[in-house]
């Protein structure tokens, strides 16, 4: 199966907001829908348990920090009781392993007192 998305030279047209007429020149894209479906969506990543290579839960994952083109961070809550309480950290995105087989996140060669000992993550308000 083949799927084909539009893209716009002057960006992606929102719902609800008037488009000045197209001038530019539309590209499409074809999509190997079976290539796709091999990635993680973000919405399983969130709130996934992040494991050690011992397979011991250190942490859940709370937010990603995308940049342009790919997720730079993850933040991952150590400790804590559903969301409350716990130590936020960053981690760089590269860093964590995607166990397709296991459907598990992996970070390996921390700990749970590890990760507790890194700076406290906290957003620029």
């Amino acid at each position: 199966m083949l799927v084909v998305g539009a893209v716009f030279a002057g960006g992606i047209a929102k719902v609800g907001v008037a488009v000045p007429a197209l001038s530019q020149v539309v590209r499409l894209l074809s999509v190997d829908v079976k290539e796709v479906a091999k990635g993680w969506r973000t919405t399983k990543l969130h709130g996934s348990a992040v494991v050690n290579d011992k397979d011991e839960k250190i942490g859940t994952i709370d937010d990603m920090i995308i940049g342009k083109d790919k997720v730079l961070f993850v933040v991952i809550q150590v400790g804590g009781f559903l969301g409350l309480g716990g130590h936020l950290i960053a981690t760089p995105f590269d860093q964590l392993k995607l166990d397709d087989e296991k459907g598990k996140v992996v970070l390996p060669g921390a700990s749970k007192d590890e990760l507790r000992k890194l700076p406290e993550f906290h957003y620029l308000k």
